[in-house]
């Protein structure tokens, strides 16, 4: 077996870009075309975005066929294909909802379910295919590459996205949703295309015995490190993720801002959660300034105060100007602690009993989806219960307000968990066996 070259990593990294370009239309922009302008409650979109994160509950079964299969290029190109159909059709069935809400919400109930699949198969098959193939000594800065790719992509679409759809109609949401996913199929083909058969070696032997999820999540529950930073994930990520499905509505309610100025609100926010993260990569890795703990401490506690700055923007007269720097702020310190986490996620993935890294990487992605799915869950419903007893600037300010004080928990937390050591950068790993 060789290891990947960075072109290689890079080439592997576009795949990312296009998962991420393909579900920020699902998790964002149908989001808000629910909320405000069909006016239906946030919880709706809230579960469809959460039943998406429940079918990755699935990732360590792909983890575990692309570890036995000797093809993960199949599974990657496969996912992406269903999940590109499965946001069409997410965009169908909201356009579908005037007509008939029933079969709207029928056909939506499938596509985010083929969406979490699709994301699932790929994802977790791509980054077992980085985990095996790169030298353990570029596993970190694989990981922050691809997952910058992931976020590039993601602010890229939502704001070319959020131009296009001024004005909206459903067929002009319709073709560019279209667009966007017969693009990222053909690219992650071109991107994925012959590197696993030049650097695998050939077919994979089936080393891996089958594994069933709840066995291997008290496999890798047993050791306290892998315990203490699961904690961590799962507290931050619930965190990360409250604000997902209500920001753009928060824009749209309170400060009347159109599909397309939301949408770019987006593209904002993970402009600034790119910055971050490259930030941190330099700093950590290539000038070696600060410990991982502290820019993971950091990154939690800015989070918060910028969701305290957007929470205020609702109770001010011109909240409206501070809305998209405090958004900004927001993915900025969100990527600071998101790229050390997954940096500790690709090494920890290498490690473990047979090496199982299409597996233990599914196992993790698992987690993480549950967190996801939760903090979505708990943030759409908290607004919708809210804003029954409140204005909506009042609702909204609330729930972030709630958010926030998870932030500061998760900071607290890494205090505890995270090793503290100045040559540490991306690698490190949690403190204690």
């Amino acid at each position: 077996m060789t290891y990947l070259s960075w072109v290689s990593i890079f080439r592997l990294g576009a795949v990312q870009l296009c998962l991420g370009a393909i579900v920020v239309i699902c998790t964002s922009t149908l989001n808000r075309l629910m909320v405000v302008e069909a006016a239906l409650p946030a919880l709706l979109p809230g579960l469809l975005v959460g039943l998406h994160y429940a079918v990755q509950i699935t990732r360590p079964t792909w983890g575990y066929r692309s570890d036995t299969g000797g093809n993960r290029t199949r599974f990657i190109i496969l996912g992406m294909a269903a999940l590109g159909l499965g946001g069409f059709l997410a965009a169908l069935g909201f356009v579908l909802m005037a007509q008939s809400f029933v079969a709207g919400l029928a056909l939506s109930i499938l596509a985010y379910a083929m969406i979490g699949a699709g994301v699932g198969a790929s994802g977790t098959s791509l980054l077992a295919l980085l985990a095996t193939v790169t030298h353990p000594r570029r596993r970190a800065a694989a990981a922050t590459i691809t997952w910058l790719m992931m976020i590039f992509g993601i602010a890229v679409t939502a704001t070319v996205v959020g131009k296009s759809l001024d004005p909206y109609s459903p067929e002009r949401l319709l073709r560019v949703v279209g667009i966007v996913g017969l693009v990222a199929l053909m690219l992650t083909t071109l991107a994925v295309w012959g590197i696993e058969a030049r650097h695998a070696g050939g077919p994979a032997e089936p080393t891996a015995k089958p594994l069933p999820f709840r066995e291997g999540l008290a496999e890798i529950w047993a050791e306290r490190r892998a315990r203490n930073f699961t904690l961590f994930i799962f507290l931050s990520m619930v965190a990360y993720f409250m604000q997902e499905l209500i920001l753009e509505p928060y824009a749209g309610l309170v400060f009347d801002f159109t599909p397309g100025q939301s949408t770019q609100l987006s593209g904002a926010q993970n402009a600034g959660v790119f910055v971050g993260m490259l930030t941190v990569g330099i700093a950590a890795t290539g000038l070696r300034i600060g410990s991982l703990r502290a820019w993971v401490m950091a990154g939690c506690a800015g989070s918060a105060l910028a969701l305290l700055a957007l929470a205020m923007a609702g109770q001010m007269a011109a909240g409206a100007g501070l809305i998209q720097p405090a958004t900004i702020a927001l993915g900025l310190f969100n990527g600071m602690f998101a790229v050390a986490a997954i940096g500790s996620m690709m090494a920890l993935a290498g490690e473990g009993r047979e090496a199982r890294e299409g597996t233990r990487m599914g196992l993790w992605g698992a987690a993480q989806a549950i967190a996801a799915g939760l903090g979505g869950i708990l943030g759409a419903g908290a607004v919708d219960l809210a804003r029954v007893l409140m204005g909506n600037a009042s609702a909204f300010g609330l729930v972030f307000v709630a958010e926030a004080g998870l932030f500061l928990g998760a900071a607290l937390m890494a205090a505890r968990v995270i090793e503290a050591r100045q040559d540490s950068g991306l690698p490190a790993m949690v403190a204690g066996e």
